[in-house]
């Protein structure tokens, strides 16, 4: 079968790799159509450190083919989107109803491909870049056969991670005020995540104008081209003299993690979305932080995917919230590498494999 593997060199699309059947509680997934996100770019470009040879991709969705034993919720021919989240559900993180933090979820990369013979492994638990891939029952989130799969792929990832960490994170309050550092798949659902909460003031900041009526589309009342200001911070505060409730830095930059901070109110929140580089440190003045402001990380949303993927599918469907605008452009699998160039250049919101 078809897929994206990368050797730790080279990212290239195969076609003879090979799946085994689903164990108990596991799922097989025919994948109809998979996100290309910023995070396979990381591991492709070594800022995410992840043992080749892997099968790429982690936001998808598809059919189900198979389910192992155990497994009740979903049935051959349902439609799902999948989480990045293999969650044990059993431990004391995942009782509290924090699956994000369970300590079996990451760092355990399994080998359900070969290739060969030789063993492959799966990414983010997920591995979308196949034309089948298997995960965790708990992975697989029914949702309706109505919405379509270029969309539906987009929540298991940057919609899960953007609106999750406005909602579940920050808990954003209807008339608080919000700045989004960057307006790439994650930012724009920072943006709507900011919209659906009710926020009064929604300041986008990008250094490419182009992407202003996007952001506007999706919930900024305000944009600023921070490529034409040296003063990305003043320039803000233009529009909140006294800083922002919450300021989400989704691009990964340790300088505007910096900014995120600088541009807080009284008891503001800095949220990290963006991934730096493993090993880089950010600062920032302590002085400034005994205004009851605090900076926060965010790991996917602090979601709870069962839950939240069906409630964004909802909101999908009663109008509510953005899923087909965020698809920019959609590639067949063969055309991973020019939707891997559209996606490094920055020209596209989300780029989109189909199988």
């Amino acid at each position: 079968m078809r897929g994206v593997v990368f050797d730790g060199k080279q990212a290239q699309v195969v076609d003879d790799l090979e799946i085994r059947d689903p164990g108990p509680g596991e799922v097989l997934v025919a994948i109809a159509a998979a996100g290309l996100c910023h995070s396979d770019l990381s591991v492709i470009d070594g800022t995410i450190p992840f043992p080749p040879p892997v099968v790429l991709g982690h936001e998808g969705a598809g059919v189900v083919e198979a389910v192992g034993t155990g497994v009740t919720h979903v049935v051959p021919g349902d439609h799902v989107s999948l989480s990045t989240l293999a969650n044990c559900g059993a431990c004391a993180d995942c009782d509290r109803g924090r699956p994000t933090m369970c300590r079996k979820a990451i760092g355990m990369p399994a080998q359900p491909f070969s290739r060969a013979g030789t063993p492959l492994y799966q990414f983010a638990s997920n591995s979308a870049f196949a034309e089948r891939t298997i995960v965790k029952a708990v992975q697989a989130v029914k949702i309706p056969s109505d919405i379509p799969f270029t969309s539906a792929a987009l929540i298991g990832c940057g919609v899960l991670t953007g609106v999750g960490a406005v909602l579940n994170r920050a808990r954003v309050d209807h008339g608080e005020t919000v700045v989004v550092i960057g307006t790439g798949g994650i930012g724009l659902n920072v943006l709507q995540g900011a919209r659906l909460a009710g926020a009064s003031v929604i300041v986008a900041v990008d250094a490419n104008p182009a992407k202003e009526a996007v952001a506007r589309r999706f919930g900024a009342t305000h944009f600023v081209n921070a490529a034409a200001t040296p003063d990305t911070v003043a320039a803000v505060k233009k529009i909140l003299p006294t800083g922002a409730d919450h300021a989400f830095e989704c691009v990964g930059n340790v300088r505007l993690i910096r900014q995120a901070v600088d541009l807080l109110d009284r008891h503001g929140q800095a949220i990290l979305l963006g991934v730096p580089g493993f090993t880089e440190e950010a600062a920032f003045q302590v002085s400034s932080m005994y205004l009851d402001k605090s900076i926060l990380g965010c790991r996917y949303g602090s979601s709870r995917p069962q839950r939240d993927i069906a409630l964004y599918a909802q909101l999908y469907r009663e109008s509510r919230l953005l899923l087909d605008e965020l698809v920019t452009q959609t590639y067949p699998v063969e055309s991973f590498p020019e939707a891997l160039e559209a996606a490094e250049q920055g020209r596209v919101a989300r780029a989109v494999l189909t199988f």
